[in-house]
């Protein structure tokens, strides 16, 4: 089995989407990276992953017809190597998120199993969108819980209660992008929709507005305002550019390739959304180096396909 086959089996050019996830929720929570987000980042890592490779082997009879040149149905890579790759990859997920504490393994127990039930059973019914989405939104919650515990609480309102609020905010406009993309995936191997394609644009539209809006936990200075505007508005412009024309096309003709372009697209513009739920909760500095790591995706995306 050659690396070239792993690397198609498990998408690696669509990992560059996965550590903003555990950076947003930190960011969104208010908190700075620690240890705890580095054991997010890493257990986000091993399940998207195992979710990949879970994906392929549960597709195997369907890719043999549509995709024979899948590395499963092409011989490349054996059923049983993929599911004890996604078994494996489980599992070290899950042990990673342990050494953040029991509410991140617990966080990271759900996701595994919403990932889970997702390639095995929801994918192809009309369940499988929100699925996808609830994954997104538990893996920025995971950085969140993983990242730190919330300080003393207030009456009537403490900083735990609004950092988690600030959080699911967050992963809310998170899972609404991943709903989108995921929506249009369903439709990348015969084409045929507009209208899903133009719903997809519709909801980038609306969150790149919902982008720009201030997501902090506290209220800034005047200069930190500003600076958060600044950093939101390139960011959000970033995940508009990103998304907004693949799905235009697609939607304009909704041929297979230009619909596996929207998707492709899709998947993507998750980094420029991250940096920007990243640049909103005024954290510039993580919302900086997710923005890096989109020239990088999209040079592996010339590669290897993130769908």
């Amino acid at each position: 089995m050659k690396p070239g086959a792993w690397a198609e089996l498990l998408r690696i050019s669509a990992l560059f989407t996965v550590p903003g996830d555990a950076l947003a929720g930190a960011a969104a929570a208010g908190l700075r990276p620690g240890r705890g987000t580095a054991y997010a980042v890493g257990a986000s890592l091993c399940l998207y992953e195992a979710g990949m490779a879970l994906n392929d082997w549960a597709d195997r009879a369907e890719d043999a017809i549509d995709r024979p040149h899948r590395p499963i149905p092409s011989g490349r890579v054996t059923p049983r190597a993929a599911l004890a790759t996604a078994g494996a990859l489980t599992a070290a997920g899950l042990a990673l998120s342990a050494r953040a504490g029991r509410p991140a393994l617990a966080v990271a127990t759900a996701l595994a199993g919403t990932v889970w039930a997702y390639d095995l059973k929801l994918k192809h019914t009309p369940a499988g969108p929100a699925a996808m989405a609830a994954a997104r939104a538990l893996d920025l919650m995971l950085g969140a819980t993983a990242t730190g515990r919330a300080g003393p609480a207030r009456p009537g309102e403490g900083h735990g209660t609004r950092r988690a609020r600030h959080a699911w905010g967050a992963a809310a406009l998170l899972a609404t992008h991943t709903y989108a993309v995921t929506s249009v995936s369903r439709h990348e191997t015969h084409g045929g929709s507009t209208a899903v394609p133009i719903a997809a644009l519709a909801a980038t539209a609306a969150l790149g507005c919902a982008a720009v809006r201030s997501g902090g936990t506290s209220a800034p200075t005047a200069t930190a305002s500003a600076a958060t505007a600044a950093a939101s508005a390139v960011t959000a412009a970033g995940y508009l550019g990103t998304a907004a024309k693949p799905y235009l096309h697609a939607a304009l003709n909704p041929s297979p390739a230009l619909t596996q372009q929207a998707v492709g697209g899709g998947i993507r513009a998750m980094i420029p959304l991250q940096s920007a739920l990243a640049a909103r909760a005024g954290a510039p500095g993580t919302a900086a180096a997710l923005l890096a790591l989109a020239p990088l995706a999209r040079t592996l995306a010339r590669k290897v396909s993130p769908t």
